[in-house]
């Protein structure tokens, strides 16, 4: 009997351990797979609203090359025109809608499994990010052996203004220029390690429902309910995005030009909203006949300055649009709201300074995330025998964030309405209200059972 029952544990730990390992891989396999998997479907559909399966070929190829760069991966674009023409081509840019739902859907599937634990171990969850950081990154080297193809490039038909298009048509025509993509996979895994080391920290501040390990308990009253709110903010003014570009897309027709904008670039229009409203300002250009999917009054700024760069804020938009000024009550309401959200969720022995202190870093971090992943660069140019660029087939698109205006700006009104969010919270507060740590030593401590969950 003695010989029988110690055997046992020696042959059940094995493959009870193994047991749990083939989860927890399971798990990490699935939340990689749904990630990349949702920002297939995104970027699959908004490529096909702006009309990319038209391309002879390669569809699937430019679908893997806008999910690469949605995972913060580096494509390069080449061209080739034999000896006679030259090409000069670069794109930097990331299509924060497919950005977006991948985050989203990552963030989630990799919180899941925690929400049915009470304690999360540190080595535990050091080993649930290695996992889920290791599949993903094999998983965004496959996908980079996908995104590359080359495209010829056509003259435009009829008379150009351009003398030296018209001169060499016929040259370029004869030697079939090409202009196409490859991903550089050094620099990809690299950026891709940062971002989803980045969707994994954020989506573990923002969760209020997750458990930390026992260091990191004393953080979650000041870091999580300003995190969350944060969270609420950018996806807002989403939501705002999302309706405004239906509504134009009923009205005012080019349906497909506008989901393909909603569909691959939403984030990149809503949040410069953001940082426009709240004071700041991005510097850029657009020359040529190439361009981006862009409001027209955006569009139209960027186009005023034809020796430089073009500013764009509240008053550069205004002088177009007058509805622009809206942008400023817009953010009044919505950084006053999740402020007041944060200040819900904070204990209620949190003081008013630490209410503005809390928020103003948090919104002014929040900035420094979002405001440089708007930026834009492209650029294309063709050259016969490097005497110069046709214009007819030559452009730039430029359009980058003044990264610590915005973030200062984000400060100043982040400490506002931390303020007013506390001194608004403070009258809706339950009596005796002291956060979760408190209501837990309340319940400990021999209450009458009444309190809420």
């Amino acid at each position: 009997m003695v010989s029988v029952s110690s055997r046992l544990p020696t042959t059940s730990r094995p493959a009870h351990d193994t047991g749990h390992l083939a989860r927890h891989w399971g798990e990490a396999l699935v939340a990689v797979l749904a990630g990349f998997l949702a920002m297939a479907v995104v970027a699959a559909l908004g490529l096909w609203a702006a009309g990319a399966a038209d391309l002879p070929g390669g569809f699937v190829n430019v679908v893997a090359a806008v999910v690469v760069m949605a995972a913060g991966g580096q494509i390069d674009l080449s061209g080739d025109a034999s000896a006679l023409a030259g090409t000069n081509a670069e794109l930097t840019a990331m299509p924060l809608t497919v950005t977006l739902v991948g985050a989203l859907v990552t963030g989630f599937c990799f919180l899941l499994p925690l929400r049915h634990h009470a304690v999360a171990r540190t080595g535990d969850l050091l080993a649930r990010v290695g996992r889920t950081v290791l599949l993903w990154l094999a998983a965004l080297a496959g996908l980079s052996a996908l995104a590359r193809r080359d495209f010829p490039v056509t003259l435009p038909g009829g008379q150009s203004e351009d003398p030296m298009s018209d001169l060499f048509g016929e040259l370029l025509d004869a030697v079939n220029p090409t202009v196409g993509f490859r991903t550089e996979l050094g620099p990809t895994l690299l950026y891709g390690l940062l971002w989803i080391l980045g969707v994994l920290l954020i989506a573990l501040l923002v969760s209020r429902a997750t458990p930390l390990p026992p260091r990191l308990v004393r953080y979650h009253e000041a870091v999580r309910p300003v995190a969350s709110a944060m969270l609420l903010l950018v996806l807002a003014y989403v939501a705002i995005g999302l309706v405004v570009g239906i509504v134009v897309a009923a009205t005012r027709g080019h349906a497909a030009e506008t989901f393909a904008v909603i569909l691959l670039g939403l984030p990149n229009v809503s949040w410069l909203a953001l940082g426009v409203g709240i004071g700041g300002s991005w510097q850029g250009t657009v020359e040529g006949p190439f361009g981006l999917p862009m409001p027209p009054i955006l569009d139209a700024v960027l186009r005023t300055d034809t020796e430089g760069l073009s500013t764009v804020d509240l008053q550069s938009l205004a002088s177009y649009d007058s509805r622009a000024w809206w942008m400023i009550p817009v953010a009044a309401v919505l950084v006053l709201a999740v402020a007041f959200v944060a200040a819900v969720r904070s204990p209620a022995r949190t003081r008013l300074w630490q209410h503005a202190l809390h928020l103003g870093i948090a919104f002014a971090l929040t900035m420094l995330v979002v405001a440089p992943v708007t930026l834009v660069e492209a650029r294309f140019g063709l050259s016969i025998l490097g005497i110069g660029e046709l214009e007819s087939l030559g452009g730039q698109v430029i359009l980058r964030p003044d990264v610590w205006k915005i973030a200062g700006f984000a400060l100043l009104w982040g400490l506002v309405a931390g303020f007013l969010g506390g001194l608004l919270a403070s009258g809706v507060r339950r009596r005796g209200e002291t956060g979760q740590a408190g209501g837990q030593t309340q319940r400990l401590s021999g209450g009458s059972g009444t309190d809420g969950p």
